[in-house]
C-alpha cells in the first residue's frame, strides 16, 4: 500500500487557524521566511513592520523623520493623514517621502519650524489586497525652558533646625532630570539627613553648621536636547546655638496622615516619605495585610523612596513609612491603586485560507478599566465597511465561514481604555494555489547504516496538500510499520538500513493539482576503531605508545587526531604521531593522563581512551608529588617610602623543587579584595625588594611553584601605608572638540584611584587660541573628565592641556594637544555653478570651491540636490522628490548619471562640514535631450474581416521626446509557417487606430510596431491575427468529395493500382528480377488542427521563441492584446535581471528590462497565397 500522510481532523475544524505550509508548515503566515521563488507570484496583503512610537518627541535642530515601512505583494503604497485629516505631502516643499517606503521626511534644518508640524499623524499602506494603517503618532517638539528670574533672598537659620530648598524646573518636555551642584560644578553631598525629593527639592531633617554656604544650585538637565539650565543659587546660613533642642520625628513629605498614590501596571512605583527631627530620623517600609515583593521592591534615598518595579494588580493596596528616632516615632499610610493601559491577552494573528475554508480572528486585551474592543476594516470602522457573508463579529472575535478571494483584506483592532490604546493589524489572504515543492530536486542524503534518515519535502498550497512517498521508479510500496511521515512532509526511515540506498519521490497533491520531487539516499558503512589505546605504566625517562587502528566506508575519507586530558597534545617534539600510533618518548611526570584517539568523517566520529600513569624508576617507598605547600611567616622590613624587603619561608615542596615563587599586593584602599601581580623571583629566594608607589595601603602574598602546579596563596602579610605623593602621570586621551558654535568641549580620561598618589585628586585645564597671543586660561575641577569653554569663536584652533594635581602637588607638565571649537553652517554657497549636459541621461556640473575660512568648519564635501521640474512634452509641473548626490572632499565637479530623456530639470549645489549643509547656490536648470521612446503600451487587432484588420494601440508609456510617427511592419505567415515579403508603413505620430486592407483572406499576419522620435526607433510590440475566413467557398471545396464525377473518378484510379500490383506480384512468382529503390516521403504531413466549435477561431500555436519572425509563429491571447511587461522569459535573459534584490519577507523587488525584438526577416520565403482548404487546415 502507499504510505499516505492525511491532516488530521482535529486539525480541520470549523473554528481552526488554517492551516497552510511555508517551508516549515507554520500556521501563521506572519513572518515566515519564504522561498523568495514562491513569493514572485504569491499576493499578500500589506503589513507595517516599522514605525515611529506613539509619543515621538523630536529635536526641534534637526529634520523630522516620521517612520513608516511595510511590506507586501504587489508592493504598498502609502498615505497619510495628519490631525485627522489627508496630509498632501506634494503640496508642501519641506515634505519627503522615501522611495519604496511611506517615511516622511521634513526638512525643517534649511528653513520652517519644528511647532508648524506638531499633530497626529497616521499612515496607511495600501495594495490590491487590503490596507495596514499605523499607530497614532503624536509628533511633539521637545522644550528646555529656562528658570523665570526671580530674587531669592539668603536663608537664615539656627543650628538644627529643619530646612527645605525648593527647585521648581521649568516644565519641559520631557521633563528635566534635577540634581543639585556647587559653582565647581561638584554634587552636593547627599545623606539619611540630606536628601533630594522625588519633586527635586533639597531636604535637611536638621541642619548643621558644615551646611552653610552661597551655592545652593538646582540644575535641570533636558537629555533630548542635551542643555542644562540652572536656578540662581540659593544663600543659606546656619547660626550655631548653645543648645540644640532633641525633637520627635515629623514629616516634611507627603503631609498628613495618610495619601493616594495611582501607577500604570508596568511601570515603576515610587513612594517617598522624608522626614525631620534631631538626632535624624530613620524611615522604614511595610505593607499593611501583605508583603513587599520579593526581587522587585528597591530602596533608594537613604530608604526614603521605596521603588517596584513591574508592578501589577497585586501590588495595590496600603503602604506605610515609619520614620524613628530616640524620641518617637510617627507613620504615614499611602494608598496605592494600580490601574492599567490595555495590554495584550492575544493579539490577532494573520490568517492564510483558501477558498471555502473557515477560520477567526481573536483580540484578546485587558486592561484596567476594561479595555473596549472595535473592529476596522482597511482602515475604516467595520461598522460602515462593505458587508461581506463570510464574516460575523462577536465582540472581541471576528468569524469567517466559506471564505471566497474577494475576503481578503486587513483587520484592525483597537482596545481603548482611558489610560492608552493598542492597535494591531491582522489579515486575511484567501489564496488558491496548487502544490509546491520547494526541496531542491535531486537532493543527495547520505546516511551511516543503523542510524535514522530524514528526506525533506518541504511544500506548499493551498487548501493544504496531502503528501505520498514512493521508491524506485516503479513506485515500491512503503509500509507505515517501516517509514514515518512527518506532518511537514519529511520522512523518516527510522533504521536505515544497506537496501534502504535508492531514489525516492514525494508527491503533493490538491484540489488544484499535483507535484512531484526526487531525492536520493546512499547508505555509507560506520566508522570503527577495531584497535583500541590501551592503558599504560611507565617510569619517567622512558618510551611508550598506544595503537588506534580505525576501519571505515571506503567512499569515506576519516582523519585521525589525538588529544591529552580532552586538549591538544603538547607542542613538543618528544610527542609524534604516525598512521596508527602515538609515540611519546622521555616520558615525564606531566605526561600522565588520558589520552584519546578521534576518528571523523564528514558523516561520523568514534573515539577511544587509554590512562597513562608515569612512575619514578625506583618507589621505594613511593614519594608524594604534588603543588607545593604554601609559604608562612611573611615579614615587612626595610620600610621605605617607595619599597620595602619582604621575607618568608618556604613550604614543602612535595617531592618537586621549586622552581620560582610568584608575590601578589593588595591595595585596600583603592580596590579592597582584589589582588595583583606584584613580581616574580626564583625559587632560591626567600627574600625579595620591592617597588612601591604613594598613597597605597599595601598587603602582600606569596605562592610557590613547581613543577606540577602552583600552591595555595600564603596568608597575607601585614598593612603597609605608602606616603602620598605628587602624581606620578597625566591624564590621556585629551581632545578638544566644540559642541556648539561657540564652545569648546574639553575631554581627558581621568587617572585611577592607584595613579592619583594621594588625596585630593583634581585636574587643571588649560587652554588659549592656537594662532593668538592671549595667556594660558587655566580651571581646577576634581571628579569631572569634561569641561566646557563658553564665548568662544566659532571653528578656531586651541592649544589644550590637562595636569593632575593632588594635596601634595602637581603632576610632571602635560603634552599638548590641539582642538577646535565648535563648528557652524558654512555662510557662503558655491558660485560659477554651470552644467555641461553630457547625453540623454547624464550631465557634468561644475562649481567653484568656497573660501575656506566661510566654511566654519571641517569641510565634508559638496552637495547636489537636483530635481525634475518639468515635463519638456506636457509641460505640466508637479512636485517631484529632490535627489541628492554628495561628493566628498575639495571636488569641484561631478557627474548626474540616471536623468530621464527630454526633461527639464533644476539643481543647486551647497557646502557640507560636520555641522551640516551651507547655504544653496542659486538654481542653475537644463534641459536633457530626446531619446529614443519605450515600446507601444499596447498593440490589439479588432474587426477582422475577409481582406481588413483593423490595428489599435496606446502610445509609449515613455516617449522621451516628441514622437514623429510610428512605423509599422507585416509579413504573412503560409501554411508551414514560413514568413512572406515584409511591407513597410509609416503612420502619423497622432493616430492611435490604422486599418489595413487588400489583404488575404482566411491569412495568418505577423505585425511588428514601434514609434519614434528625433533621436531614432523605439522598442518594438508584435502581434499576430487571421483574416476572416470565406465560408462559401470553403462549404463549395468541402461538396466536391460529394459529387458523383468525383466518386467514379477516385474508384477508376484505385481499380487501376489494383491491377498494376496483381500485374507484379504475377511477375515475381515467374523468378523475374526487378530492383526497386523504396523511397520515403522526407516530409511528414502537417497536423491538422478542427476549428474549435465554440468560437470558431483557430486553435493556438505555442513557440519557445515568440516575437520573433523564423518559421514558427506565436499565437495571441484570446483577448488579443500584447502588453510590453507580459513576459515569460527567464530573468537571466534580461540586462539587469541579475541585480534584483530581496526585502525581508523574501519577495521580489528588482527591476528588468524586456529583450529587444529582433528585426523581421526580409528574406525570400514563399509568398504564395494558400487555398482557401489549406489555409483551413494549416495553423497548427
Amino acid at each position: 500500500m502507499q504510505l499516505k500522510k492525511m491532516p488530521r481532523r482535529k486539525r480541520l475544524s470549523a473554528g481552526r487557524a488554517p492551516l497552510i505550509l511555508f517551508l516549515c508548515q507554520m500556521i501563521s503566515a506572519l513572518d515566515v521566511p519564504l522561498d523568495p521563488k514562491l513569493l514572485e507570484d504569491l499576493v499578500q496583503p500589506p503589513t507595517i513592520t516599522q514605525q515611529s512610537p506613539k509619543d515621538y518627541i523630536i529635536d526641534p535642530r534637526e529634520n523630522i523623520v516620521i517612520q513608516c515601512e511595510a511590506k507586501g505583494k504587489p508592493p504598498p503604497s502609502f498615505s497619510w493623514t495628519r490631525n485627522g485629516t489627508h496630509f498632501d505631502i506634494d503640496k508642501d516643499p519641506l515634505v519627503t517621502m522615501k522611495p519604496g517606503s511611506g517615511t516622511l521626511t521634513i526638512n525643517i534644518m534649511s528653513e520652517g519650524k519644528a511647532e508648524t508640524y506638531e499633530g497626529v499623524y497616521q499612515c496607511t499602506a495600501r495594495n490590491e489586497r487590503g490596507a495596514a494603517i499605523s499607530n497614532n503618532i503624536v509628533v511633539r517638539p521637545s522644550r528646555s525652558p529656562l528658570w523665570t528670574k526671580e530674587k531669592l533672598e539668603p536663608i537664615i537659620l539656627r543650628n538644627g533646625q529643619s530646612l527645605i530648598l525648593p527647585c521648581r524646573p521649568p516644565l519641559g518636555l520631557p521633563p528635566p532630570i534635577i540634581f543639585w551642584m556647587d559653582n565647581s560644578f561638584q554634587r552636593l553631598p547627599q545623606s539619611e539627613r540630606v536628601s533630594q525629593g522625588l519633586n527635586g527639592d533639597l531636604y535637611f531633617s536638621n541642619v548643621l553648621p558644615e551646611d552653610t554656604r552661597e551655592d545652593y544650585i538646582c540644575y535641570a538637565r533636558f537629555n533630548h536636547t542635551q542643555t542644562i539650565q540652572q536656578k540662581q543659587p540659593i544663600s543659606v546660613k546656619v547660626i550655631s546655638a548653645k543648645s540644640n533642642r532633641e525633637r520627635p520625628p515629623t514629616f516634611l513629605t507627603p503631609e498628613g496622615n495618610a495619601s493616594h498614590k495611582e501607577e500604570l501596571r508596568g511601570n515603576v512605583l515610587s513612594l517617598e516619605c522624608i522626614a525631620e527631627g534631631l538626632p535624624t530620623p530613620i524611615i522604614y517600609w511595610i505593607k499593611e495585610d501583605g508583603t513587599l515583593p520579593i526581587n522587585r521592591t528597591f530602596y533608594r534615598n537613604f530608604k526614603k523612596t521605596l521603588q517596584i518595579i513591574q508592578v501589577s494588580e497585586a501590588d495595590s493596596g496600603n503602604y506605610q513609612c515609619i520614620a524613628k528616632n530616640p524620641l518617637g516615632a510617627i507613620h504615614h499610610t499611602i494608598s496605592v491603586t494600580v490601574k492599567a493601559a490595555p495590554y495584550w491577552i492575544m493579539a490577532p494573528q494573520n490568517l492564510v485560507l483558501s477558498p471555502g475554508e473557515d477560520g477567526r480572528l481573536t483580540c484578546g486585551a485587558n486592561g484596567s478599566p476594561k479595555p473596549r474592543i472595535s473592529w476596522l476594516l482597511n482602515g475604516v470602522p467595520v461598522e460602515i465597511a462593505p458587508d461581506d457573508p463570510s464574516r460575523k463579529i462577536d465582540g472581541d472575535t471576528i468569524i469567517f465561514s466559506n471564505v471566497q478571494e474577494r475576503s481578503s483584506a486587513v483587520y484592525q483592532c483597537n482596545a481603548s481604555n482611558e489610560y492608552g490604546y493598542l492597535l494591531a493589524n491582522a489579515f486575511v489572504n484567501v489564496l488558491a494555489e496548487p502544490p509546491r515543492i520547494l526541496t531542491s530536486a535531486n537532493t543527495l542524503y547520505q546516511v551511516i547504516a543503523d542510524r535514522p534518515a530524514l528526506l525533506d519535502c518541504a511544500f506548499f498550497g493551498s487548501p493544504l496538500p496531502t503528501i505520498e512517498w514512493f521508491k524506485g521508479a516503479k513506485g515500491s510500496a512503503l509500509r507505515e510499520d517501516i517509514y514515518v511521515l512527518h506532518e511537514n512532509g519529511t520522512l523518516e526511515i527510522p533504521v536505515a538500513q544497506k537496501d534502504s540506498t535508492g531514489t525516492y519521490t514525494c508527491v503533493a497533491r490538491n484540489k488544484l493539482g499535483m507535484a512531484k520531487n526526487e531525492v536520493h539516499l546512499e547508505i555509507k558503512d560506520a566508522t570503527r576503531i577495531i584497535k583500541q589505546p590501551e592503558y599504560a605504566v611507565m617510569q619517567r625517562g622512558g618510551t611508550v605508545s598506544f595503537e588506534c587502528k580505525v576501519k571505515h566506508d571506503h567512499t569515506l575519507i576519516p582523519t585521525i587526531t589525538w588529544l591529552k586530558d580532552n586538549g591538544e597534545l603538547p607542542n613538543d617534539g618528544r610527542f609524534t604521531v604516525d598512521k596508527d600510533h602515538l609515540v611519546v618518548a622521555d616520558v615525564r611526570d606531566d605526561d600522565g593522563g588520558t589520552y584519546t584517539c578521534v576518528a571523523n568523517t564528514t558523516l561520523d566520529n568514534v573515539s577511544a581512551s587509554a590512562v597513562l600513569s608515569v612512575v619514578a624508576p625506583t618507589p621505594t617507598p613511593a614519594p608524594i608529588y604534588d603543588v607545593p605547600n604554601p609559604p608562612f611567616d611573611l615579614e615587612l622590613t626595610d620600610q621605605l617610602d617607595k619599597s620595602v624587603q619582604l621575607s618568608w619561608t618556604p613550604g614543602s615542596d612535595n617531592n618537586s623543587p621549586i622552581t620560582k615563587f610568584i608575590i601578589e599586593y593588595e591595595d585596600a584602599m583603592h580596590e579592597a579584595g582584589l589582588w595583583h601581580l606584584q613580581t616574580e623571583v626564583s625559587g632560591m629566594q626567600t627574600t625579595a625588594q620591592l617597588k612601591l608607589s604613594p598613597y597605597v595601603n599595601y598587603s602582600f602574598r606569596v605562592m610557590a611553584v613547581n613543577s606540577l602546579g602552583r600552591s595555595l596563596p600564603s596568608e597575607a602579610s601585614e598593612q603597609y601605608l605608602t606616603k602620598a605623593a605628587e602624581p606620578d602621570t597625566n591624564p590621556t586621551a585629551v581632545e578638544g572638540l566644540g559642541s556648539e558654535p561657540d564652545n569648546l568641549v574639553i575631554t581627558w580620561k581621568p587617572l585611577n584611584g592607584f595613579e592619583s598618589n594621594g588625596p585630593g585628586l583634581q585636574y587643571k585645564v588649560s587652554w588659549r587660541q592656537k594662532d593668538g597671543d592671549d595667556e594660558w586660561t587655566s580651571v581646577v575641577v576634581a571628579n569631572v573628565s569634561k569641561y566646557i569653554v563658553s564665548g568662544t569663536p566659532t571653528f578656531v584652533p586651541y592649544l589644550i592641556k590637562v595636569q593632575a594635581l593632588n594635596d601634595v602637588g602637581f603632576a610632571p607638565e602635560p603634552a599638548v594637544v590641539m582642538g577646535h571649537s565648535g563648528e557652524d553652517l558654512p555662510m557662503v554657497a558655491p558660485g560659477n555653478v554651470h552644467v555641461n549636459v553630457v547625453n540623454s541621461t547624464l550631465a557634468e556640473v561644475h562649481w567653484d570651491p568656497v573660501p575656506l575660512k566661510s566654511i566654519r568648519g571641517h569641510l565634508q564635501g559638496y552637495r547636489i540636490y537636483y530635481w525634475k521640474a518639468q515635463s519638456s512634452s506636457k509641460r505640466n509641473r508637479r512636485h517631484l522628490e529632490k535627489k541628492i548626490l554628495t561628493f566628498q572632499g575639495s571636488k569641484t565637479h561631478g557627474m548626474l548619471p540616471g536623468l530621464e530623456p527630454f526633461s527639464h530639470y533644476t539643481l543647486n549645489v551647497r557646502v557640507v562640514n560636520g555641522k551640516g549643509e551651507g547655504p544653496a547656490s542659486p538654481d542653475r536648470v537644463f534641459n536633457t535631450p530626446e531619446g529614443v521612446p519605450s515600446a507601444p503600451s499596447s498593440l490589439k487587432i479588432v474587426n477582422p474581416t475577409l481582406d481588413s484588420l483593423t490595428l489599435e494601440w496606446d502610445p509609449p508609456s515613455r516617449p522621451n521626446g516628441i514622437l514623429t510617427e510610428y512605423t509599422l511592419k507585416y509579413q504573412p505567415i503560409n501554411s508551414t509557417h514560413e514568413l512572406g515579403p515584409l511591407v513597410d508603413l509609416k503612420i502619423p505620430a497622432n493616430k492611435t487606430r490604422w486599418t489595413l486592407k487588400n489583404l488575404n483572406f482566411s491569412t495568418r499576419y505577423k505585425f511588428y510596431f514601434y514609434a519614434q522620435t528625433a533621436a531614432g526607433s523605439g522598442s518594438q510590440i508584435t502581434e499576430e491575427a487571421v483574416t476572416a475566413v470565406d465560408e462559401a467557398m470553403a462549404s463549395r471545396q468541402v461538396d466536391i468529395a460529394t459529387q458523383g464525377w468525383f466518386i467514379g473518378l477516385m474508384c477508376a484510379v484505385a481499380l487501376l493500382i489494383l491491377i498494376l500490383l496483381i500485374v507484379c506480384f504475377i511477375r515475381r512468382n515467374k523468378g523475374g528480377k526487378y530492383p526497386v529503390k523504396e523511397k520515403e516521403d522526407a516530409h511528414a504531413d502537417p497536423e491538422i488542427q478542427p476549428m474549435k466549435e465554440d468560437d470558431g477561431t483557430f486553435g493556438e500555436y505555442s513557440d519557445a521563441e515568440d516575437h520573433k519572425p523564423l518559421k514558427k509563429g506565436s499565437r495571441t491571447p484570446s483577448d488579443r492584446t500584447v502588453k510590453k511587461e507580459d513576459s515569460d522569459d527567464s530573468l537571466v535573459d534580461y540586462g539587469e535581471g541579475v541585480n534584483g534584490q530581496f526585502n525581508e519577507d523574501g519577495s521580489f523587488i528588482g527591476q528588468y528590462s524586456g529583450k529587444k525584438e529582433k528585426e523581421p526577416a526580409e528574406g525570400n520565403e514563399s509568398s504564395e497565397a494558400p487555398s482557401p482548404v489549406n489555409a483551413m487546415n494549416s495553423f497548427v
